[in-house]
């Protein structure tokens, strides 16, 4: 099986090409090599390799963004197998897929027999473009969050001291001074329930986001369904409580949180929100007009680990 590894300089504020000069010492097989230039070149690099026709193992060298993309352009291709080294400062997708950990476990995979798990994906719709999520999705507050980190300087600075982490941190709070709820219209093809004064929603394909948080604790990339949470009717400060609580997963006992699983759900805001997919800006909704939430099942291949 051909190799190729598509590796991202930037991720973790370029630390993931110092990591990457010495990981690749310890790499014993022949292998393609790409390096991103820019947004979005993982899945045009990954998607020319699937072009080809030839079975082969993908690996994505960098964050959550590399993973997504590299992942996004092998989407149904039967004979290509993602693989993945985390080396960017969140790093969710290493908690809710299995991801190669050190430069042994990606030789021994190249030498064995190539085994590979099916995956799930989800694809949000609006207004005719599909927007992929590999992790989860959100409106509101904490797609506020996301568009507010990436676009600041914060987490750079942050990140030359490997603290990128403390960056959601920093305007998590910084947002909970000011950021106004909204209603939201949630419908399935069997469900429709009305929330008001909602902080956010997200609609995940595993558990953890943002660093660590244990979002939607029953997801499964691997089952058909995508999950819901909806957070409404909370105090500034007991909002704050719950993302606390997040981190182990226990937001869930709060009465104003809200969880359910579907392979569908159509999602209304009454004012113009935030959106995200893994973590990534996605523009915003439009009022009273419905986005789709989807799960697409078995759509990609990902390296299973013995």
């Amino acid at each position: 099986m051909k190799t190729t590894i598509i590796v991202n300089p930037t991720a973790a504020n370029g630390k993931s090409l110092k990591r990457w000069e010495q990981f690749k010492k310890k790499l014993n097989f022949t292998y393609d090599f790409q390096m991103t230039t820019s947004p979005k070149h993982a899945t045009t690099l990954a998607r020319k390799c699937a072009e080809t026709g030839e079975p082969q193992l993908i690996i994505a060298f960098g964050g959550d963004g590399t993973a997504h993309e590299v992942i996004e352009g092998i989407l149904d291709c039967s004979n290509c197998i993602a693989g993945v080294i985390g080396a960017g400062s969140g790093n969710d997708f290493g908690r809710g897929f299995l991801s190669f950990q050190n430069a042994h476990e990606v030789n021994q995979y190249v030498q064995s027999q190539g085994l590979a798990n099916e995956m799930d994906i989800g694809v949000m719709n609006h207004q005719n473009r599909n927007y992929y999520f590999v992790n989860n999705a959100g409106i509101g507050f904490d797609a506020y969050i996301a568009y507010q980190v990436n676009k600041s300087p914060v987490k750079k600075i942050l990140n030359k001291f490997s603290l990128g982490k403390l960056a959601y941190t920093f305007f998590l709070i910084k947002t909970l001074v000011t950021f106004q709820h909204f209603d939201l219209t949630v419908e399935t093809p069997s469900y429709s329930q009305s929330f008001k004064k909602v902080w956010f929603v997200t609609v995940s394909n595993q558990p953890y986001y943002g660093g660590g948080m244990k979002i939607s604790p029953q997801s499964n990339p691997a089952d058909g369904q995508i999950e819901l949470t909806v957070v409404h009717h909370l105090s500034r400060i007991k909002l704050l409580l719950v993302f606390v609580s997040v981190y182990f997963g226990k937001h869930t006992s709060f009465k104003e949180v809200h969880q359910m699983s579907a392979k569908s759900f159509a999602l209304t805001t009454n004012d113009y929100m935030y959106r995200h997919t893994d973590g990534e800006f996605a523009s915003k909704t439009m009022p009273q007009v419905a986005d789709k939430f989807t799960v697409l099942p078995k759509r990609w291949k990902i390296t299973k680990l013995t």
